[in-house]
């Protein structure tokens, strides 16, 4: 294992210098001239000149994507042109807020999905699993703004059980008083896929023949489901596990935009609107990267779920 995780770092080497290129390439041709928007409307030429030899524009573009490829090597992306503070010292804030919701919801979201989709496999083909099946349909047409609205209007608002937003400085307060509606809302969101796709993986090993020789032998349908079935079902519902971290960490803006949260999501999109492009390119870049260390990860998990799957 130790030989195939070193193949898969020297593997990401590669691919990460061509999300640095591409993202040179879409930042300085599709982007636009950032000595533009830095400098404002009113700005003369020798303005827009001077900002363009402080950030290195009028340098050939092999040494821009050297510098770019040194930032990204050394993570100093340099300033935020909107604030004026450091994008390392931007990213670093921004996470806490993020995972404090995040991780309870990732957490919360499988083990609710999981056990649903065993209970439901027991039902399989009823008026319970159709009915359920039906209602995630409705679910997941219902926009996340609707689940928005009427959590904080009812749940905070009408009945005060939660803060309608807001978020703190202590750790604990954060997570137990101003957390758990957004989870909540966050919850109901992406239970309702969550589960459909944990049901199909459970359902397709229900039918394997393993399982027949399982029944066969007199062993419980308890038995069966959660020591053979969850078992070999788990390695795709953790590659969908692994797969959708780095995205949740931006899927959020809304949540956190409408909370006043100070989180990661939030941040990319006042970055989008200020048109933040250090920024913006940090972040994706640490996505990028993120996904392929889920990835090989996930990989790893694989094998100590199965022992064995040969790693290759």
């Amino acid at each position: 294992m130790l030989s195939y995780t070193i193949r898969r770092l020297w593997q990401m080497i590669p691919t990460m210098l061509g999300v640095i290129i591409l993202i040179f390439i879409l930042f300085n041709w599709v982007g636009g001239d950032p000595a533009y928007i830095l400098a404002g409307k009113m700005a003369n030429p020798q303005q827009i000149e001077a900002i363009r030899e402080q950030l290195g524009m009028n340098q050939p573009y092999y040494i821009q994507l050297w510098i770019f490829i040194k930032q990204v090597i050394t993570f100093n992306y340099g300033a935020s042109w909107s604030t004026g503070e450091t994008v390392s010292h931007i990213i670093m804030s921004r996470v806490g807020p993020s995972l404090t919701i995040l991780v309870p919801l990732i957490i919360f979201q499988t083990l609710i999905a999981v056990a649903l989709a065993l209970a439901i496999a027991l039902v399989k083909g009823t008026w319970i699993d159709r009915t359920l099946m039906a209602t995630c349909t409705i679910a997941m047409s219902i926009s996340i703004l609707v689940y928005i609205i009427l959590f904080q209007y009812f749940l905070a608002y009408k009945f005060n059980w939660f803060p309608v937003q807001g978020w703190g400085d202590d750790f604990y307060t954060n997570l137990f008083h101003f957390s758990p509606l957004p989870i909540l809302i966050m919850l109901a969101v992406s239970i309702a896929p969550t589960l459909r796709l944990y049901r199909s993986f459970i359902l397709d090993e229900i039918d394997q023949d393993y399982i027949r020789t399982a029944r066969a032998k007199g062993m419980s349908e308890t038995r069966v489901l959660f020591v053979h079935v969850l078992r070999n079902a788990a390695i795709p519902i953790v590659t969908d596990v692994m797969s959708n971290l780095p995205a949740l960490l931006i899927g959020a803006f809304l949540i956190e935009r409408f909370f006043g949260i100070p989180g990661i999501g939030r941040e990319v999109i006042l970055a989008v609107e200020r048109s933040d492009f250090p920024v913006i390119k940090a972040v994706t870049i640490y996505i990028a990267a993120l996904t392929m260390i889920f990835n090989l990860i996930a990989d790893i998990v694989y094998k100590l779920i199965d022992p064995r799957l040969e790693l290759k």
